[in-house]
């Protein structure tokens, strides 16, 4: 049976089903994107092939992964065919990619007797997926969608009590505030007045580890360590590791992303290079450590654990860090994958003083990072 071409005078059912192709593609359209590319193409010449293109692309598509299926959905349909009509011939709308399917695979039930295909109600989109990819796996294209996702992130910086004491519902009675009440009302005490200490933002301390061994997640890990000091300028102090200590809180302080990383690859001179953990910790701890930047702060290490150094210095430099330090968190990336097993001579002699072990290997693991910091 051949598809009947509609009338040239009335575009809009070929519109609209056009609409339904993409739909069956697997873009996400829902009728706010339709109506929106319908009214597009009342102010544009729907005649033009190029205007109408444009119009669909900037409209209906909303994912990088939707631009080669929408490429592919409007040269079947806006193709010239014999005798004039511009609908696809005897075709059915391309079959929707295979994403993760939310219902179970195999059910005898999933399929119709008329031998048409399971319908699925719930795919996981592309940022869904992408959440839990490898850092060291993306393509160019995954990883600037990524960059994208990273600055999105919102973390909430971990608060400390004060010494100061504020108006609250809970807490000790504030027999100052409760008295001058009473003046307002006759002398009679109606009410009992109380205060509670007040929340200031607790320090975090990143070191991020930009050995060679590391270099698959260095630039991931320098985006999310500039949208944690972004959020807290005061409160955040940044410093990479490698063969000598670099302290880039300036450069990532930048509002630019690109140019605060641009800035941070100029002032670090061991990109890549070799790690010594044990020496680089200990040039923290003496300089920084010990003078205030790391007291009563959550200290976050992101390094894989492999020392060319004494692994007897790390373990002494992390028990240093361990006594100032309110929290002391590690990020392995490698501890997120099948198999992982702590035996790197850095883990070994780090793993008795820390509170927490994560892998940071994807951007679902570092928001479970995030949370960590927050709960501390």
């Amino acid at each position: 049976m051949t598809t009947t071409a509609p009338p040239v005078d009335d575009p809009i059912p070929g519109l609209v089903g056009f609409t339904v192709v993409l739909r069956g593609a697997g873009l996400a359209i829902t009728t706010d994107r339709v109506a929106t590319f319908l009214g597009a193409l009342d102010t544009l010449d729907v005649t033009s092939r190029m205007q109408t293109y444009w119009a669909g692309r900037l409209t209906l598509c909303s994912d990088p992964d939707d631009l080669p299926r929408y490429d592919r959905a409007f040269e079947d349909w806006f193709t010239p065919q014999p005798g004039g009509s511009t609908r696809v011939r005897d075709e059915r709308p391309p079959p929707p990619p295979k994403l993760a399917a939310l219902t179970p695979a195999g059910d005898p039930g999933d399929s119709d007797d008329d031998g048409q295909q399971p319908q699925v109600h719930a795919r996981a989109g592309g940022a869904e997926i992408l959440r839990n990819r490898d850092l060291a796996e993306l393509t160019p294209a995954e990883r600037e969608h990524l960059r994208r996702l990273l600055a999105l992130l919102r973390p909430t910086p971990p608060t400390r009590p004060s010494r100061r004491r504020r108006p609250s519902p809970r807490g000790v009675a504030a027999p100052g505030r409760t008295l001058r009440a009473a003046l307002h009302n006759g002398g009679e005490i109606r009410e009992l007045r109380r205060r509670d200490r007040s929340r200031r933002p607790r320090k975090v301390v990143l070191l991020v580890d930009v050995s060679g061994s590391m270099e698959p997640y260095a630039d991931a890990l320098l985006r999310f360590a500039h949208v944690v000091v972004r959020r807290a300028p005061g409160a955040v102090e940044a410093f990479t590791l490698g063969t000598r200590l670099t302290r880039i809180t300036r450069e990532l302080r930048m509002r630019d992303a690109e140019r605060a990383l641009a800035a941070a690859a100029r002032a670090i001179p061991d990109w890549s290079g070799g790690t010594r953990l044990g020496e680089v910790l200990r040039a923290f701890v003496d300089r920084w450590g010990q003078r205030g930047a790391a007291r009563r702060a959550v200290v976050v290490v992101f390094s894989d654990g492999w020392e060319r150094g004494e692994t007897d210095l790390l373990g002494v430099q992390m028990s240093r860090l361990r006594r100032l330090a309110h929290t002391l968190v590690w990020v392995n990336p490698h501890a997120g994958k099948d198999g992982y097993a702590p035996v790197q001579g850095g883990i070994v002699a780090a793993l008795p003083y820390l509170d927490d072990l994560l892998a940071g290997h994807s951007l679902a693991t570092l928001e479970e990072l995030l949370e960590v910091v927050r709960d501390a």
